[in-house]
């Protein structure tokens, strides 16, 4: 290695700020099993706060922002008018790497965390993680809050500004729901410290959705025999047909 290239790297991590403040996360379990009778589930998460000597006389509070993020896709908002009996759409957006499940916990309401132009930086809060694919941001507003409203109406985003408990001053915890609705796959959990509005520490975590039993199989057949699971379905449905008609028949 040349001096030059030596001297560029010990100034990039001269530039670095020093880390004062560390994170050590731990999950209460790293798997959710989806079977006939799951009606959601709840992870508790433990955190601890790890500070070195220049971080001891620290006079601001802590904050801690949990944020569980579930399988990312596209979603298309439209917005509808209605027009005597028919209703039409007007216009649409569309947004990108949506959470099909987002849950944002904190030991305040966010807005009281930082600052917007931080909280849009570090990505706290349902808005600053909900983005469209296009530039324009100002009249994305409102198909990006009636996106929001209808998640949380069904139960799949939720932002709870007590959701974290501080323990002692050193220990958190929070509680992440996962919804009955809660497609398989990856869950990213991350959790950020901060304090008087600037980001101190931030880690990450994750756990898994996962069908076992009947699910499992029934999943699985779909996938790798779609022809038979297509055909015993209509067989099912023609079944049930024919026993209704035979149980509600009028003699």
């Amino acid at each position: 290695m040349g001096r030059a290239a030596a001297l560029a790297i010990i100034a990039v991590l001269a530039a670095q700020p020093a880390r004062a403040e560390g994170l050590v996360l731990s999950l209460s379990s790293h798997r959710v099993q989806i079977t006939q009778t799951y009606t959601g589930a709840e992870l508790v998460i433990f955190g601890a706060i790890m500070r070195d000597a220049s971080s001891a006389g620290r006079q601001g509070r802590y904050d801690v922002v949990v944020t569980a993020s579930g399988p990312k896709g596209s979603t298309v908002v439209r917005e509808k008018v209605r027009t005597g009996p028919i209703w039409a759409n007007l216009s649409q957006r569309k947004f990108v790497n949506v959470p099909a499940t987002l849950a944002v916990l904190a030991t305040r309401e966010i807005d009281e965390v930082a600052e917007p132009i931080l909280r849009t930086r570090y990505g706290l809060g349902l808005d600053a993680l909900i983005v469209r694919s296009g530039p324009d941001q100002v009249e994305d507003a409102p198909f990006r809050e009636a996106l929001i409203r209808l998640k949380q109406e069904a139960g799949l985003y939720v932002e709870d500004g007590r959701g974290v408990t501080f323990i002692t001053p050193g220990l958190f915890r929070a509680t992440v729901p996962v919804p009955a609705t809660a497609p398989v796959g990856t869950y990213d959990v991350t959790v950020a410290l901060l304090s008087e509005g600037v980001q101190l520490a931030r880690e990450s975590t994750h756990f898994e959705v996962t069908k076992v039993g009947f699910e499992q199989a029934l999943a699985q057949a779909a996938r790798t025999r779609a022809w038979l699971y297509g055909l015993l379905t209509a067989s099912m449905a023609l079944l049930f047909g024919w026993m209704a008609t035979i149980i509600f028949r009028r003699d």
